[in-house]
């Protein structure tokens, strides 16, 4: 009925007085109606307890627990004597019946201390308004119950619509009793869960000094957080308000418990300019049907007995009612003057908090906590023997019934109220409900606070989908529709991510660019994504785009170019082979061994063709074909080539050909040599294909490409390892196979074609043994003068030694003058040509035809 008491400092020099309790609760009365007007219905019921009537005895706590306590001990010493059954000793015409069950209270603080005497007794304690998460502990409080949901999801749902709102720094305050603590706690706990930090954390109480109310309101309007949440009740939170109404410091966001979110004291047209625009969490509304005339009919003298609606009207007309206490009290100048009342005031045109009936949110957890109780006695009177909660399933006798029956027969209870809903307590003695989300607005009639439902939260939904607010309805400072923002660093823009900053909270961050390849596409983003291996980050970091996809193509100029080169080799090659076979009877065709030739330009058109096979996309076929390809050709030319070497090489340094040369270096043997080393090349091809095949790879390792390349399976067996990357693998491949094949085209064959075709006076026998004779004898002048030159070194290291030099001579004879030759006679010349060093004596005659000529 009060929000306090008196602060009286105790120092004991006299007895210690009651202390008194100050600061009317309008909204208490009518809850106290509330609890009046279910009793009377019932009493009036020919269905519920019929032939029974219930009483009530009415105490105010004056939101203190020392009052709470001193009223508590009334009646728990009462039942105490009861049980005694000391009837037969004395006169109990006027003893006041054992108390069976407790309505209150209002406070989580008050409650708390309450239920810690009334569970050592058994007797059941339904409150209607305290949610304090700690009194759902069954241990501790094992009669206490409440028709109010517990914090336990209020903290959650605090927590939900600050994540909702995009907030991350906030300030937390809290009543520093069993209300506030618990249920900070848990917000904090939530809060560290999203990753949302709390700048602030502050506890207050109404009877706080001024000077550390004043201390809080400096570290609130220093701090940058915009958003306060306040777990808190009506009065104490009141005086916060006040220092913040006088500094006018209006640009801040209440987040209000269920506690003050439709408090009388706060709800005030004079602090709108600070609190407009509070989102609170408010009980969902019920409906009680004829309780709006209820509160109408109240007059003090139709309850004279009643000393609450006494004070009530007094309050209300701000005068003294005659006989009232208080009137004597100022007479004796302990209070303030008042004017006399007559009792026949209008209630109807009084401004008064009391007939805010439009929600009835604790008003009707009042009535809901009455039928409760009547509909356990109820249960007990229908009990059933055999089917009772009692020992052997027996039934309590409701003529005798204790308060510890009425305890046991609530924890079962299942009904369904005014409301057509179902009643019934959980495991902890709570109600499961839901909140309604109301935003406070000035009135434009009046500028009187109105509660704007804009939402709601049920507890019962899932996880996730059980916050439904509309933000259309929402007024921030109680004028403006953008949401505000409080955030410890600005919003990071798409792109970006936030960066830890040292020494400071999650919260507090900068902005760091997404790395290459990653990108944002939202505000405020703790990490930057990845984006997938086929795509790559825009410029902006804001999204990915598909990698451009490479390899050497046939479209591409380089492609064409390569390709160009490729048939050309193999048109050049062929036209070669052409050549050859068109003139293989010719002296230059048969001293280039034909048949080696032919399989020599053969092997050029696979190493030309084989080429062909590296542009392209890349497919599994082609990697696994395109190596071996090029390798078994490019060996097959080299075997060739080499084969042919060595025989020139042998009859160089063969004096005559001997029966034995020509059996080991005829035809069959050159081309057995040959296919012996294509074969080896063949079966280290066919090992690699068999245990470590070639197969088409996607590159992603390249910025904004993806290069499509072979993987060759085995790099040992390729036998080189490409100094490049992507496409121009392939690229430098080509290029190899062409430089080495046109290489050997031109350098082997070229010289000889163009004999056959443009110089065929060369292509004879006599030409061919000559250039022979003059290629040996520049090979064997260049031999003579290096071991010469060796020579004479090491006579000048000797030092004037008497050992002779070696000498070397070069000596031209003929047989005869071609003077004496008649004219167009072939003569036979048998030149010799000797070298001589030391011991080694090169001698080689040929044959030269020569004709007269006109001198």
């Amino acid at each position: 009925m009060h929000f306090g008491v008196t602060s009286k400092d105790q120092d004991l020099a006299a007895r210690p007085e009651s202390t008194e309790c100050v600061r009317y609760n309008f909204r208490g009365f009518r809850w106290l109606q509330a609890m009046i007007f279910a009793i009377e219905e019932i009493n009036n019921s020919s269905t519920l307890l019929p032939n029974i009537t219930l009483g009530y005895r009415i105490f105010d706590t004056c939101n203190t627990v020392s009052k709470a306590l001193e009223a508590t001990l009334s009646f728990v010493a009462q039942n105490k004597i009861d049980s005694l059954n000391l009837d037969e000793f004395c006169n109990c015409t006027d003893h006041i019946p054992s108390t069976i069950a407790v309505v209150g209270a209002s406070g989580s603080a008050v409650s708390t201390a309450v239920a810690n005497l009334l569970g050592l007794f058994y007797i059941p304690q339904i409150s209607y308004a305290s949610s304090s998460r700690l009194l759902s502990n069954k241990n501790q409080f094992k009669s206490f119950m409440r028709t109010i949901p517990t914090d336990e999801h209020q903290a959650t749902a605090m927590a939900d619509i600050i994540d909702y709102f995009q907030w991350n720094w906030v300030i937390a305050v809290a009543s520093d009793d069993e209300y506030g603590r618990p249920g900070i706690e848990k917000f904090e706990k939530e809060m560290e869960e999203r990753d949302i930090c709390i700048h602030l954390n502050e506890l207050i109480s109404q009877y706080f000094e001024e000077w550390q109310i004043q201390g809080l309101v400096d570290r609130i309007e220093n701090s940058s957080a915009k958003v306060i949440v306040v777990f808190a009740s009506g009065p104490d939170i009141e005086p916060l308000i006040k220092e913040m109404v006088r500094r006018n410091i209006s640009d801040r966001i209440w987040l209000a418990s269920e506690a003050w979110a439709t408090s009388s004291l706060i709800a005030k047209p004079e602090y709108l300019d600070v609190v407009a625009g509070t989102i609170g969490f408010a009980l969902r509304a019920g409906e009680i049907p004829g309780f709006k005339d209820f509160l109408q009919v109240v007059t003090p003298k139709q309850s004279s007995y009643n000393e609450f609606v006494w004070e009530f009207w007094e309050e209300t007309f701000n005068c003294y009612l005659e006989d009232s206490r208080r009137l004597k009290d100022s007479e004796n100048g302990s209070t303030s003057f008042r004017p006399l009342c007559t009792g026949e005031e209008d209630i109807m045109g009084a401004a008064t908090p009391y007939l805010d009936y439009t929600h009835l949110r604790i008003s009707y957890n009042v009535y809901v906590a009455v039928y409760s109780i009547a509909q356990a006695l109820q249960d007990i009177i229908t009990c059933t023997p055999g089917r009772g909660l009692f020992a052997n399933n027996s039934c309590a006798d409701i003529k005798k019934i204790e308060a510890w029956q009425v305890l046991k027969q609530l924890r079962h209870l299942n009904f369904s109220n005014s409301m057509g809903e179902k009643v019934h307590f959980d495991e902890n003695a709570d109600l499961s409900g839901s909140y309604t989300i109301i935003n406070w607005h000035r009135s434009p009639e009046d500028g009187s606070v109105v509660f704007e439902e804009v939402g709601f939260y049920n507890m019962r939904a899932k996880k996730g989908v059980q916050l439904l607010i509309d933000n259309t309805k929402i007024l921030w400072n109680g004028f403006n529709t953008e949401v505000p923002f409080s955030n410890c660093s600005e919003d990071c823009e798409p792109g970006t991510r936030k960066g830890i900053i040292e020494s400071m909270p999650t919260c507090c961050f900068e902005c760091t660019e997404c790395s290459e390849g990653e990108y944002s596409d939202h505000k405020d983003a703790s990490v930057c994504t990845k984006c997938p291996n086929d795509s790559w980050s825009n410029e902006n970091h804001t999204s990915c785009f598909l990698k451009d996809i490479e390899f050497l193509s046939w479209t591409e100029p380089f492609g064409i170019a390569l390709a160009l080169f490729s048939v050309l080799g193999v048109f050049l090659t062929a036209f070669v082979m052409g050549v050859f076979i068109r003139f293989r009877n010719t002296p230059i065709v048969k001293a280039t061994n034909r048949e080696l030739s032919y399989l020599l330009l053969f092997s050029l058109i696979c190493c030309f063709s084989s080429s062909l096979i590296f542009i392209g996309e890349p497919r599994d076929w082609t990697c696994r074909l395109r190596q071996p390809a090029f390798g078994i050709s490019f060996v097959l030319c080299i075997s060739c080539i080499l084969v042919k070497t060595n025989r020139v090489l042998l009859v160089f340094e063969a004096k005559i050909p001997t029966s034995l040369h020509r059996k080991w270096w005829g035809l069959n043997l050159q081309f057995l040599l040959v296919f012996l080393f294509t074969f080896v090349q063949v079966m280290i091809c066919v090992v690699w294909l068999y245990n470590a095949p070639p197969a088409s790879y996607r590159n992603h390792d390249i910025d904004e490409i993806i290069f499509i390349t072979c993987n060759e399976g085995s790099m040992m067996a390729l036998g080189f390892l490409i100094g490049t990357y992507g496409k121009f693998v392939s690229a430098v491949e080509v290029i190899a196979i062409l430089a080495s094949s046109f290489g050997l085209l031109a350098c082997i064959f070229f010289n000889k074609v163009y004999i056959i075709l443009f110089k065929p006076c060369r292509n004879t026998t006599e030409e061919v043994r000559c250039s022979t004779a003059a290629h040996a004898f520049k090979v064997a002048a260049k031999a003579t003068l290096r071991q010469s030159n060796a020579s004479r070194k090491r006579s000048s290291s000797a030092g004037g030694s008497g050992n002779s030099t070696p000498s070397s001579s070069i000596s031209l004879k003929t047989n005869g003058n071609d003077s004496d030759s008649p004219l167009g006679q072939r003569r036979i010349h048998k030149p010799r040509v000797s070298f001589e060093s030391g011991t080694v004596t090169l001698s080689l005659s040929f044959e030269e035809s020569r004709h007269n000529s006109v001198k």
